[in-house]
């Protein structure tokens, strides 16, 4: 795989720069060596593509992990804590968990290929997450790009979706820096970015 677009929120770019180079270039490391084509796997059974090879996002995340893990990368897990709630008669305690995909020495990486929701999530919510609870100080969230994603099932999100609602957001007070990172398979004509 390669890292072909990014796009910095709240400076995460220059974040990294400056506090995690290390773990930045870890993470370039685990993107390159990523092997895409192994893992077009999933052969799909929706009625727009029925029996056509798909990249597999289970196998994806699995062989992210593995890499990441070989480096030294932590799964990140809160622990599940009962929430207490307002009206106990009708609701439920709480006893979720969060969990990120990896953590080194500050830097909380995601490697999303889902649906949309779980990116904004990621970066809007999970990482602040992680962050108070002195996990994090910044964040690096992986996604497919449009050309990526559209050889996948239907629904899954892309960098240019997330880029363009992270843009119109804009940046609130409790926001950490995040880099957002688009990932493809070499294709011809595509030239990886050199210095993202």
């Amino acid at each position: 795989m390669q890292i072909v677009a990014q796009y910095t929120f709240n400076n995460g770019k220059r974040y990294l720069l400056k506090h995690h180079r290390p773990e930045l270039n870890e993470v370039k490391d685990v993107i390159s060596s990523v092997v895409g084509s192994r893992l077009k796997t999933k052969i799909s059974k929706e009625k727009t593509m029925k029996g056509k090879a798909l990249y597999n996002p289970k196998a994806l995340n699995k062989e992210f992990r593995r890499l990441f893990e070989k480096k030294g990368w932590k799964t990140g897990k809160l622990a599940r804590i009962p929430v207490k709630t307002y009206v106990p008669e009708i609701c439920k305690e709480h006893k979720g968990f969060r969990e990120m995909d990896a953590i080194k020495s500050g830097v909380g990486v995601e490697v999303q290929f889902g649906k949309y929701a779980f990116m904004v999530y990621n970066v809007a919510a999970k990482m602040t997450i992680f962050f108070k609870q002195g996990l994090i100080d910044c964040g690096i969230e992986i996604v497919p790009m449009l050309s990526l994603a559209s050889e996948m099932s239907t629904g899954v999100s892309h960098f240019e979706q997330i880029k363009t609602d992270l843009e119109m957001r804009g940046v609130s007070n409790i926001d950490i820096p995040v880099l957002i990172l688009g990932i493809d398979v070499a294709r011809p004509r595509q030239q990886p970015l050199l210095n993202p």
